[in-house]
């Protein structure tokens, strides 16, 4: 059993929160009872992630993707009233770290997406530094890398082909990192994985020969 406090100050020095400018506020979102026995963890504070939490005695919640977003309309009505009125009755603490949890060397997204399809890392790109960069054991083709990883996440990706080159070199940053694309074709890479593609990376793989595999947001 730790505290409440204790356990958002051992989660703050872990992660490096005040490394970043994020999107939400990092760390505790929503305060509950003082005393924390028993923890669950998931992508997103969604209704049935609160609802599991209850269901299993949960005393804090830890996500990815909290309540709170910058430029959020900030009413709590519907869906956020619904979110909020459980925690709240039942004294669930909930903690969200959002880029600080996809950044970190080896408990982040990237490096836990790099470490479960055998991807060595050797370089960072982009805004803060969050896309990855590495290679493969030994060249293989997209089809056969795409499977793989599928396989692995258990979800087949979106995949837009490059010019068919072999894979060798990767460059990954996990969720919503679509916007990193020019900067990993920038890296001289042969594919980018992330979570999720818009419609500007369909061409951008195309046009530049970079296959983009789209994993998706949970599964990376």
């Amino acid at each position: 059993m730790t505290s409440r406090d204790e356990l958002a100050s051992y989660l703050a020095q872990l992660l490096e929160v005040d490394r970043f400018a994020d999107y939400g506020p990092n760390g505790l979102q929503v305060e509950g009872k003082p005393q924390v026995d028993l923890i669950v963890t998931g992508v997103t504070a969604s209704q049935a992630l609160i609802d599991a939490a209850l269901a299993r005695g949960a005393d804090a919640i830890v996500v990815h993707h909290g309540l709170f977003w910058r430029g959020q309309d900030g009413r709590v009505t519907g869906w956020m009233k619904n979110r909020l009125k459980a925690l709240l009755g039942t004294e669930i603490n909930l903690y969200a770290y959002h880029l600080p949890l996809d950044a970190h060397p080896t408990l982040g997204n990237n490096a836990q997406l790099g470490k479960l399809l055998g991807l060595t890392e050797d370089g960072r790109f982009g805004d803060k530094l969050l896309g990855w960069t590495g290679s493969i054991g030994s060249p293989m083709a997209l089809a056969d890398f795409a499977a793989e990883a599928g396989r692995r996440l258990g979800r087949e990706p979106l995949v837009v082909p490059g010019d068919g080159r072999p894979i060798r070199r990767v460059a990954w940053c996990t969720g919503g990192a679509q916007g990193y694309f020019e900067a990993a074709i920038a890296a001289g890479v042969d594919v980018y994985l992330s979570g999720e593609i818009s419609e500007p990376q369909a061409h951008y793989a195309r046009e530049s020969g970079v296959a983009y595999l789209a994993l998706g947001h949970h599964a990376s």
